[in-house]
């Protein structure tokens, strides 16, 4: 039998989503097409694996870290010629299909001690986003650091994170799942989440998004200081203000209380006097 004698490993983050009603909400979120092609990370014993081949997918690739649950999962799967297997750690195999193709959606229980690295790679970083974006990508992640990633400005729990993924996605809530819905229960809440990658159209051009990038990490490493001093240094004092001013925001706010838009509108102000000073 598939699996026998397989426990749990600590080391690998191993919770299994064992909540039928959690698994058919990812499914719906997915809203998967004939025309999909589906990564999915961390499949664990394939319960939602088993869904998405009962979905109308062209193809689902499941990369997973555990040998022993690899080998399960052949076993239960060996009649699925939709399915590609592939071992290994996510953060450093290819993430496209045995033939090379990319993935248009992905659904991912996403091993909480990876989740930041995970992020960047399948989402990609502001000045550095993911070439192809994937459509749509539907995660189970630890609910704190779902809230961050959907906060809104002056929330306690809006961070430098929640700017960079608004900035790159749409982000919405699929539904909370409590730790009863995992076996063995994990410590923490989680929440399914769906993000929608922007168009490259839609996206801040390279020169913005790294001033973006800068400022948030300037910023928020100080997140409880008064833009007036995590800011200061950046142009003259009398400058800023003015630039604040324009933009609609006070140098008495910190940053946390800056929407996505008033982070990208300062960027482009610092940048725009950058021009200006060096042409004078």
């Amino acid at each position: 039998m598939a699996f026998l004698g397989h426990q749990p490993r600590k080391r690998f983050a191993q919770h299994w989503l064992i909540d039928a009603a959690v698994l058919d909400r990812i499914l719906d979120a997915a809203d998967v097409q004939p025309h999909d092609q589906v990564l999915e990370v961390g499949p664990g014993r394939g319960s939602l694996t088993e869904r998405l081949l009962a979905s109308p997918a062209m193809a689902v690739h499941a990369i997973e870290l555990d040998r022993d649950l690899v080998a399960g999962l052949r076993q239960r799967f060996v009649d699925q010629p939709r399915l590609t297997l592939q071992e290994g750690d996510v953060l450093s195999v290819p993430l496209t299909f045995p033939d090379g193709t990319a993935a248009t959606k992905v659904v991912a229980n996403i091993p909480y001690n990876i989740t930041g690295p995970l992020l960047e790679r399948l989402v990609g970083r502001l000045d550095r986003p993911v070439e192809m974006p994937y459509q749509r990508l539907v995660l189970l992640l630890q609910k704190e650091v779902a809230e961050r990633i959907r906060a809104r400005p002056g929330q306690s729990c809006f961070s430098a994170l929640s700017v960079r993924l608004q900035l790159l996605a749409r982000c919405t809530s699929v539904c909370l799942v409590p730790p009863r819905c995992f076996k063995p229960s994990p410590k923490v809440q989680s929440e399914v989440i769906s993000l929608e990658p922007l168009e490259p159209d839609q996206r801040l051009e390279p020169l913005l998004a790294r001033r973006v990038e800068a400022l948030l990490r300037q910023a928020f490493l100080a997140r409880r200081k008064m833009l007036r001093n995590t800011l200061a240094g950046l142009r003259p004092a009398a400058e800023l203000n003015a630039l604040a001013q324009a933009i609609g925001i006070s140098l008495q706010q910190r940053p946390q209380e800056l929407s996505p838009a008033h982070w990208v509108e300062l960027a482009r102000g610092l940048n725009r006097a950058d021009d200006v000073g060096h042409e004078s």
